[in-house]
């Protein structure tokens, strides 16, 4: 295991940033630390790594010791299978491996779209690793009384990768969520984004073709998480109302029996409003 630290400097302050690399089964996951505090481990979602995350981690490490990673087959986390499709168990291990190597749990979990899939996963697996998770905006289709159309807006969007490629089926998730290509590629970006964009657009082809179709249509073990004794807390964008996602996070909340937490922005807000994001996230995992 690899360790390095760097010096990264934030508003008025300079922080440790500590990177690791964790060996797990068929993978090497690339890992960032930062901060001091409750250990608290963010899960990125789709085509996603760390480098979403840097805003965001950077407001809660006074608050919290952040964890965020790459995901097997993302970016920096190399895996030896990129031709099988993504299994959702598999990255829930990978975050359990993960919790393990920081000193092991409970510890906070937040995952937002595909990485609260997976924090949905590690909490029903390895409750015993996790004190309380935030799901903000998961693509729970699979608990909605009718997935159909979502189930084949998903088959549709393949289907385009499939015969027009890439950029064509970008374009047309980015249509069908709402958002605007300033949420995906800012028109002005620093150095540090810019190389986070770069990466996570060499991760699009995997997602399409191997991790959209399985993040969706995994369905969180719903009673298992109801009998476990940690916290879990479904967060839905306030730019959210009326898109597709947040009908489907509002499924995952119906289902747990739980009042969802409106958090800033859209379902990129974490980025978009870092601080504002980090206190909301923040406030709902101390609360009593």
């Amino acid at each position: 295991m690899a360790e390095t630290t760097t010096q990264e400097g934030m508003s008025n302050m300079t922080e440790a940033l500590i990177t690791r690399s964790v060996t797990v089964p068929g993978a090497s996951i690339y890992v960032e630390k930062r901060g001091s505090g409750p250990n608290l481990l963010l899960l990125p979602g789709g085509a996603q790594d760390a480098g979403v995350f840097t805003g965001l981690a950077t407001a809660l490490s006074d608050h919290f010791t952040v964890i965020s990673l790459d995901p097997r087959c993302n970016s920096r986390s190399p895996c030896e299978d990129t031709t099988s499709d993504l299994n959702v168990d598999q990255h829930a291990d990978d975050a359990a491996a993960v919790i393990a190597t920081f000193g092991g749990g409970p510890i906070f979990v937040f995952g937002t779209s595909g990485g609260a899939q997976v924090g949905l996963n590690l909490a029903a697996r390895h409750p015993d690793l996790v004190r309380a998770l935030v799901a903000h905006e998961p693509p729970s289709m699979m608990l909605m009384a009718d997935p159909s159309v979502p189930l084949a807006a998903d088959q549709a969007l393949y289907d385009t990768y499939v015969a027009d490629g890439v950029e064509a089926a970008i374009a047309q998730f980015m249509a069908e969520n709402g958002l605007d290509e300033g949420e995906v590629q800012p028109p002005e970006m620093s150095p540090e984004d810019r190389e986070t964009f770069d990466r996570m657009s060499g991760n699009f082809e995997y997602w399409l073709a191997h991790g959209m179709l399985p993040l969706s249509r995994y369905r969180a073990d719903v009673e298992a998480l109801k009998a476990g004794a940690l916290k879990i807390i479904v967060g839905l964008g306030e730019a959210s109302v009326g898109q597709p996602i947040h009908e489907m996070g509002t499924a995952l909340s119906v289902a747990l029996g739980v009042e969802p937490v409106t958090f800033p922005g859209d379902h990129m807000g974490f980025g978009m409003d870092p601080a504002r994001f980090a206190e909301t996230l923040r406030s709902v995992l101390t609360a009593d």
